[in-house]
């Protein structure tokens, strides 16, 4: 793990496996959680010979926690001096929930600089709520009431988000696991990221993506709507709905054995378009 300064003196933490592997995917968590949510995608990529970044975004992890600065705008900045650093070029960006909002803030932003492929899982896109020309998603009131509990009992909202996060039956021990690594964000990042999620809007950025693109959801997702899924295949030319039936939003693990086949298929450009 090293850090990168972004623009702000914010110390972005960043975690480069295998860092001469064949090709390069970089990871995006969404909230409120860290790059730790992707353990087993990145034993799986790198026995296959990749590099894999993952990311703490900024407030998340080991990542710096300042007062301030947590828009999708910043982040994609924060995401562009980690691409310019490394000199990252003919990457798969992969896109977490919130973490895959910024991803689309980023394509737009500049350009997908050095993006060849994007991986959307569970992307919390277009827009998390709702709002005047557009029904879908969380209500105002329902995000508020998830800035409020942050404000006033977050380990009771990291609890309630762990168990949220998945569909199918899982030990205890594995939702535990779910709600360390929220609780490990802090507070800050947690209730300012929140508000991100409440107010940011990516229609714009969704026909700024120009290079192949997979969304992968769950179809018992109850904090990412279907709908939103739809919304971004619809929006993005040429991309890939592939939908699990039995998972919830914690899509890289729900049915972990089947995403992970899907995923990897995603990765080579071989992936099915389902619906």
């Amino acid at each position: 793990m090293f850090y990168i300064t972004s623009t702000d003196g914010v110390k972005i933490a960043v975690y480069d496996y295998c860092p001469h592997g064949k090709q390069t995917v970089l990871f995006l968590h969404g909230w409120p959680l860290s790059h730790q949510i992707f353990e087993y995608q990145v034993n799986l990529l790198t026995n296959c010979g990749y590099r894999v970044i993952t990311v703490d975004l900024r407030g998340f992890g080991r990542s710096d926690t300042p007062a301030c600065g947590y828009s999708y705008d910043q982040m994609s900045i924060d995401l562009f001096q980690i691409v310019r650093r490394l000199r990252l070029k003919n990457f798969i960006l992969v896109g977490f929930s919130m973490g895959g909002a910024i991803a689309l803030r980023y394509m737009n932003r500049y350009n997908g600089l050095g993006v060849c492929r994007l991986i959307l899982l569970s992307a919390a896109a277009p827009c998390f709520t709702q709002r005047p020309g557009f029904p879908y998603g969380k209500t105002m009131q329902e995000v508020n009431d998830l800035i409020c509990l942050a404000e006033t009992d977050r380990p009771l909202l990291c609890q309630n988000f762990s168990r949220q996060l998945l569909a199918c039956p899982h030990s205890d021990a594995v939702v535990d696991w779910f709600r360390s690594i929220a609780l490990s964000a802090s507070g800050i990042g947690t209730i300012k990221c929140a508000i991100s999620l409440r107010d940011e809007d990516c229609r714009k950025d969704l026909p700024c993506v120009h290079v192949p693109t997979y969304i992968i959801h769950g179809a018992q997702d109850v904090i990412v709507s279907n709908e939103l899924a739809e919304l971004q295949h619809k929006c993005i030319c040429g991309s890939r709905l592939i939908t699990l039936s039995d998972s919830g939003h914690g899509i890289m693990y729900d049915q972990l054995e089947k995403f992970n086949a899907i995923f990897m298929n995603a990765i080579s450009n071989s992936a099915p378009s389902e619906k």
